[in-house]
């Protein structure tokens, strides 16, 4: 019998390939050290008593209830639905402390990593027999957090912090191949924004423009592939769409080609920091540019960093907030941490790999 249990799971950054996963294209992302923990007791009781420390806040779960939260972010009683059918049905309860320090709302996957931690634990608790790989966590929270709420999101989240490490995701068929290169010889900085942003309505947003956009050309030319660059002439796609697609579609192609040049750089035995740096700028300014997705501070940081040197630097997250990262050489990246910090960041710090969750019982 398992008495408590802990379970860890981290942050992520996407690297290359924001707002392409929805698209089925692929993305480029890495699990770092910035961790949420699940913490559980046994109890007598029929419901998960559940204190979220850092935000100072409690609930309690009635496990036995079936739970409809369409359109609403209501994971750790989503998952509930989605673990039952699965054949994961609690059968008593647990008092739950949730701690953090990863920065709520700012881009990286604060939520995705509860939702992770949060069906790991459950998994071990009420399925203890059952080896669950990563690709199967990453489906169940993706199932939790995208298509049983009707979210907008892709699936990088949820396959990035399962997996760990650097990973190139294939949507299309959520297979994953994980780079030996680590970004150990350098640093990555974030960046923190103290602007809240709405997730799900930016992410509603760029969805549904870039799905338009697609959808358009493939009416103008059937013949159309994404993945088949040799089924259109982009000149062609691009000045048949209305002025306000256009920077849809442009951002789609572009960081499509982006992400598949830094994959192949990433495969490397020794990557160009120099290659992946410019690309990083590159994937950013189609962000920005066509996307629109980057706010004046988010601006701020990123002059702040590529004025210090940066290889290059970008946004993460939905956009209209959230965070950004940066590649330096790891004798100067202190000293970013400290002007980010200086200049209104509301947080900075220098993020490694992690190799992804971890979970912890006493038996």
């Amino acid at each position: 019998m398992l008495n408590n249990i802990t379970s860890v799971a981290p942050a992520r950054i996407c690297l290359y390939g924001d707002h392409q996963d929805y698209l089925n294209l692929p993305i480029i992302a890495i699990a770092i050290d910035r961790y949420i923990k699940v913490e559980a007791i046994p109890n007598l009781a029929e419901s998960f008593y559940i204190n979220k420390i850092d935000i100072k806040k409690k609930d309690i779960i009635d496990y036995n209830l079936d739970y409809n939260y369409k359109g609403k972010a209501e994971f750790l009683r989503i998952s509930l639905n989605v673990l039952k059918r699965y054949g994961c049905v609690p059968n008593r309860g647990y008092d739950i402390s949730i701690s953090s320090n990863i920065p709520i709302n700012s881009g990286l996957s604060s939520s995705s990593a509860l939702t992770v931690a949060w069906i790991q634990f459950l998994l071990k608790s009420f399925l203890p027999e059952e080896k669950i790989d990563h690709k199967t966590l990453a489906e169940l929270a993706y199932q939790t957090e995208v298509v049983e709420t009707g979210s907008s999101g892709g699936n990088m989240d949820q396959y990035t912090i399962s997996h760990g490490g650097t990973i190139f995701l294939n949507t299309l068929n959520s297979n994953i191949h994980s780079y030996k290169y680590n970004f150990s010889d350098v640093d990555l900085v974030v960046g923190v924004s103290a602007a809240v942003k709405d997730t799900r309505g930016m992410l509603k947003k760029l969805k549904s423009n870039q799905i338009l956009a697609l959808e358009t050309i493939k009416n103008f030319s059937p013949e159309f592939d994404l993945y088949n660059k040799e089924s259109y002439d982009y000149n062609s796609c691009y000045d048949s769409l209305d002025q306000n697609l256009k920077p849809y579609f442009k951002a789609a192609i572009k960081n499509f080609d982006i992400t598949k040049a830094a994959d192949n750089e990433l495969r490397k035995d020794n990557p160009d920091m120099k290659i992946l740096g410019s690309l990083m700028t590159d994937h950013h300014n189609l962000l920005k540019d066509e996307l629109k997705n980057t706010t004046d501070e988010i601006d701020k940081m990123i002059d702040i960093c590529n004025s210090m040197g940066a290889y290059g630097s970008k946004i993460v997250g939905s956009g209209g907030g959230g965070s950004i990262v940066a590649i330096f050489d790891k004798n100067i990246s202190e000293s970013v941490v400290s002007k980010l910090k200086e200049n209104g960041a509301k947080d900075a710090f220098i993020a490694s790999q992690s190799n992804g969750p971890e979970i912890k019982a006493n038996e």
